[in-house]
């Protein structure tokens, strides 16, 4: 039996993702033309999802890009668009606003690089951002048993869930790929014997993109 389940979009292309420069809350300016119509075809295929078999929540979190694409889909599905300041992204510190390539340069590679240093004066460290989102995902896992939850997350969000539930341990050098407007599902499994087990349904699906390209 299926009981909860997390459905994971990330944001829509933004302004900072087009000119390449980080998006910290000081300098997100949102999403660009491309980027809301990423989500409008993600909330289009949701939408039949939800006539089905309902979402129960919207969340995002408070950076404009990430508010943005939670108000498009909470709007699509019928549902309050909950914003939350705990599920907001890594902080960047004095990159905020900065070309990622100087930022990286001068790091010797992203966040990830030197995963227990911070990337920037008053950034997070790497590890340190994934254990905090952990600790707040695996609060809303237990406030929201037996849902179907949606989010408008950022792609960092993604990976500290692939942390928790997969029990990664901190320093791997592999990671995995989001895409924006992509689409990740987890969902909790309970055997008839009361065993549960977390399963990956998908990770960083576009299709619904590919297919209105096509079309």
């Amino acid at each position: 039996m299926i009981s909860t389940e997390l459905i994971f979009i990330r944001h829509g292309e933004a302004q900072c993702n087009a000119d390449g420069v980080v998006g910290g809350p000081r300098t997100c300016t949102g999403l660009t033309d491309l980027g809301r119509t990423q989500m409008t075809l993600t909330a289009a295929r949701l939408l039949s999802e939800h006539e089905t078999n309902p979402f129960t929540r919207v969340y995002a979190g408070p950076r404009q890009r990430l508010r943005e694409s939670g108000r498009i889909l909470a709007d699509a599905v019928g549902l309050p668009l909950i914003n939350s300041h705990a599920l907001d992204g890594p902080v960047h510190g004095d990159a905020d606003g900065k070309p990622w390539h100087e930022v990286k340069t001068a790091f010797q590679g992203g966040p990830h690089a030197h995963p227990d240093q911070p990337w920037a004066p008053g950034s997070d460290t790497w590890n340190g951002y994934l254990k905090r989102a952990g600790a707040v995902l695996a609060d809303l896992i237990r406030n929201h048993q037996g849902e179907r939850v949606l989010f408008a997350a950022h792609g960092e969000t993604v990976l500290a869930a692939h942390a928790l539930l997969l029990d990664l341990r901190p320093g791997l050098t592999t990671s995995f790929t989001v895409d924006h407007a992509s689409i990740t599902h987890w969902q909790l499994h309970r055997s008839r014997f009361g065993v549960e087990r977390w399963m990956l349904l998908c990770h960083n699906d576009t299709a619904h993109l590919h297919e209105s390209a096509g079309s």
